[in-house]
């Protein structure tokens, strides 16, 4: 070999990694890959083409959806996918939708026998998520809770039957991944006749769909909170869950371990857990009201001795006034925002608990705000999506924005551009 092609390869080498390096950047400034965004928080950076105030002629592109649901859409690079049910055809939908223009690329048909629902809910309400490689859709029955692993094309990958689901309300937490796994709460009622609920959490291999581990849980009410991971200063990784019978329950996503309890909700769990700072949120509550946010200091991991303070979690404090029960709050540096069912949003103090201002926005809600930069973002059930900037921890209402159709689900974001879904339609806007 010459000198000079000596000289080449280091040069070649760079450039290929520097090359491999944008193209892992660009694919991974596209990912909305689960309920709420990365992690759950519903956070995205700041982008000044998403609009506070829009027009019919300020959206990319509308598509009506086959069926009707309150799943949110996920993404990976240019494909969205999302979940949709027909009631009187007994079909549940798992589509892909081109970012650019809005074309359905495939649609994927699965049969189902209509059962008993709360009026609120859909066939379709959990959110898919999804990875590089494949998208996972869950769904019940009270003969089957089903976990399905699609690739990007539609294809299908694996689908497991998980057993009986007992519920009068049907199927509302959403599959998440981590690292290799596919995790699925399955909190289940005990309230159902002739069906005996059999709650767990089951973790399986992403690829093959095979059970990695099971932790038996305690069966009350169904819960629909997704979890998210609590990584802390020292020790390993947590996964955090709520649900009724057992409080909030960390788990150790490696093998399924339970890290320890926290006894909190005598009514149901709807809102997922949130990380705020050194404490974890998690709110619980009823139609009929006595809704309430609790801040939990989490406690330390199986590694560590549990004799000790710092392995025991502890409640900080709780907020009961004008608490969300569906909606999840939302963290952004110091403060946490609680935007209530009935309209309320608050601002509270992440460390203390203290209310620093309480606002009346117009509408009842049951889908989550989401940040982008200092704006939130929340579609309230009459469709009407309210922007309200709380930069500097002050609020302003930006503005309200009618979509004209009933909504119970939560905006996704990425790469500058809003999508919303309502029961039947998909919107995307900004980008431009």
């Amino acid at each position: 070999m010459d000198t000079l092609s000596k000289r080449r390869i280091p040069v070649v080498a760079i450039m290929a990694g520097l090359l491999a390096c944008v193209i892992v950047h660009a694919a991974q400034a596209q990912q909305w890959t689960r309920f709420r965004g990365p992690n759950g928080s519903g956070r995205a950076p700041a982008s000044e083409t998403i609009p506070s105030l829009w027009t019919d002629d300020d959206f990319n592109w509308s598509i009506e959806l086959p069926g009707e649901g309150h799943s949110s859409p996920v993404l990976w690079g240019n494909r969205l996918f999302l979940t949709s049910a027909d009631e009187t055809a007994g079909k549940r939908y798992v589509l892909a939708v081109d970012t650019d223009t809005g074309k359905i690329l495939w649609q994927r048909e699965f049969n189902f026998d209509v059962h008993q629902k709360h009026i609120r809910n859909t066939f379709a309400s959990p959110t898919p998520a999804v990875d590089a490689d494949h998208v996972y859709a869950s769904w019940s029955t009270l003969a089957e809770y089903t976990l399905v692993a699609l690739d990007h094309d539609g294809n299908d990958v694996w689908r497991r039957d998980l057993g009986t689901f007992a519920s009068m309300h049907s199927a509302g937490p959403s599959p998440t991944v981590y690292e290799d796994l596919v995790i699925l709460p399955n909190f289940q009622s005990d309230r159902v006749p002739d069906v005996v609920g059999e709650s767990s959490i089951i973790a399986v291999d992403r690829v093959t769909g095979e059970d990695r581990w099971r932790v038996p849980a305690g069966t009350k009410f169904v819960s629909y909170a997704t979890p998210c991971v609590y990584r802390p200063v020292a020790g390993a990784p947590q996964m955090i869950f709520c649900s009724t019978a057992d409080g909030m329950m960390s788990v150790d996503p490696r093998d399924g371990s339970v890290n320890w309890r926290l006894d909190l909700f005598e009514p149901r769990t709807v809102g997922s857990p949130q990380l705020a700072g050194d404490l974890i949120l998690g709110n619980a509550g009823s139609g009929g009201g006595g809704n309430f946010v609790v801040a939990v200091e989490p406690g330390g991991t199986l590694d560590e001795s549990a004799t000790t303070e710092h392995a025991q979690p502890h409640l900080r404090y709780t907020v009961d006034k004008s608490a969300p029960y569906v909606p999840t709050p939302i963290v952004i540096d110091e403060n946490a925002y609680l935007w209530s069912d009935g309209g309320v949003l608050s601002a509270i103090d992440v460390a203390t608990g203290d209310v620093k201002w309480r606002k009346r926005v117009s509408g009842s809600f049951s889908g989550s705000p989401i940040a982008v930069g200092q704006r939130l973002f929340c579609i309230s059930d009459d469709g009407d999506v309210v922007v309200v900037n709380v930069a500097g921890g002050e609020y302003e209402l930006l503005g309200t924005n009618p979509l004209g159709e009933l909504c119970r689900s939560t905006p996704a974001v990425a790469d500058d551009v809003l999508y919303l879904r309502t029961i039947s339609h998909l919107y995307s806007i900004g980008g431009k």
